[in-house]
């Protein structure tokens, strides 16, 4: 047998890894870890006395986690995958056996560092492995992590007056590593097909497009965090209904969300990217400012369902638009984690506004102004979305 050359296997590395299966799996886990403080911030801030800016630091340390993970994503994917199942299993395990601040919030982030590898790593496997249409592929699998932060919101409200914290985050970091040794397993067999017919590597990308990149999705994850960090407790405070334990809006968010993904993945095959961006995000503004305007339960539970279907295809449009470009999987390691640095910020930033101001209403202008300053970028580029096919 000849001995392969240098570029087959480099390229190999890059798409090999878990089938779609156990990625679908994976991304629906880390969904459910994704936005899990959010419909158990009440309970956190209760149990442990903590004020709003201290739940700000317990999603901060989530996500700045989160961030090193993205940025620490190894060449050979699948170990991105592998490994950041077993540190999301140590983290959270190790979160359910917490009592305070600053032990959950040391566990939070190695938690939010086994996320960080596996959402960047399976987004890029995605990307790599499906060169026409990625955008409708990414917001497939996408799907599964919006359909596992709906779940988060529904079980919370399930499991929380029974079975309190310990056992079900126990649980939870135990589906990691069971999915984790699913992959291990059973790898995909369209990445062998896809490193045999690829070419070689693309050059690094230019500073301004990565820069670009970066930006946008360093402000998207600041302001879907914001929305899906601290709606439970702005429905409690401020909606004259209680369903499901104040539960109820962030279900209705992130039901939105996964329905929003799954028509994403349909439309993007006859619309262009930056074009159902920009329409989400204007969209997205105008239904934020509505939101913080109504106390009553129906009205605000109609605005949840149409954020969540604004929301929608601003990350599956942005990322496709990037993997156009072929970036390394480094590169797009970086532009992922630089999501969750915007998702450790600003939401502790709107927990700040929220103390100072006493009013969680009043820092509901946090997520407006990341809304309207995405909008205007989004017509700020470097010329080059023009010349890029829809995929």
């Amino acid at each position: 047998m000849t001995q392969p050359t240098n570029s087959l296997p480099t390229h190999r590395d890059g798409v090999a890894g878990p089938s779609v299966v156990w990625l679908a799996i994976g991304f629906l886990l880390a969904g459910l870890g994704t936005v899990m403080l959010g419909p158990l911030m009440p309970t956190l801030l209760h149990d442990w006395r903590l004020t709003d800016q201290q739940g700000g630091l317990l999603l901060a340390a989530k996500f700045v986690g989160s961030f090193l993970g993205g940025v620490s994503v190894p060449r050979r994917l699948r170990l991105g995958v592998l490994g950041g199942m077993v540190f999301a299993c140590a983290g959270f395990g190790a979160f359910a056996l917490s009592v305070g601040l600053m032990s959950g919030a040391a566990c939070l982030f190695v938690g939010g560092f086994g996320l960080g590898q596996i959402i960047a790593s399976t987004n890029i496997l995605i990307g790599r492995r499906y060169r026409e249409h990625t955008g409708s592929a990414l917001a497939s699998v996408n799907f599964f992590w919006s359909l596992g932060a709906v779940l988060c919101g529904v079980i919370a409200a399930a499991a929380l007056p029974r079975f309190h914290l310990r056992g079900p985050l126990l649980t939870f970091a135990g589906l990691f590593l069971m999915t984790g040794l699913g992959g291990l397993l059973n790898p995909s067999q369209k990445a062998a097909a896809t490193a045999e017919s690829s070419a070689v590597a693309a050059p690094p990308l230019p500073m301004p497009i990565l820069t670009r990149f970066a930006l946008l999705l360093f402000l998207y994850g600041g302001l879907e965090t914001c929305m899906t960090g601290w709606l439970t407790t702005y429905t409690l405070r401020f909606s004259d209904v209680r369903l499901l334990g104040g539960q109820s809006a962030i279900v209705l968010l992130w039901s939105a969300l996964t329905a929003g993904r799954a028509l994403s993945s349909a439309a993007l095959r006859v619309v262009r990217e930056a074009t159902l961006q920009r329409i989400g995000l204007a969209l997205s503004a105008l239904l934020i400012a509505a939101l913080v305007t109504t106390r009553h339960g129906p009205l605000l539970s109609l605005y949840c369902v149409l954020l969540g279907l604004s929301l929608a295809p601003f990350f599956p449009t942005t990322f496709a638009l990037l993997m156009k470009r072929r970036p390394t999987a480094r590169e797009a390691g970086f532009i992922l984690a630089v999501s969750g640095l915007g998702a450790a910020l600003f939401p502790w930033l709107m927990g700040f506004v929220s103390t100072e101001s006493g009013s969680l209403r009043v820092a509901m202008a946090v997520p407006l102004g990341l809304a309207l300053i995405l909008l205007i970028l989004s017509f700020r580029h470097d010329g080059s979305d023009a010349e890029l096919p829809n995929g």
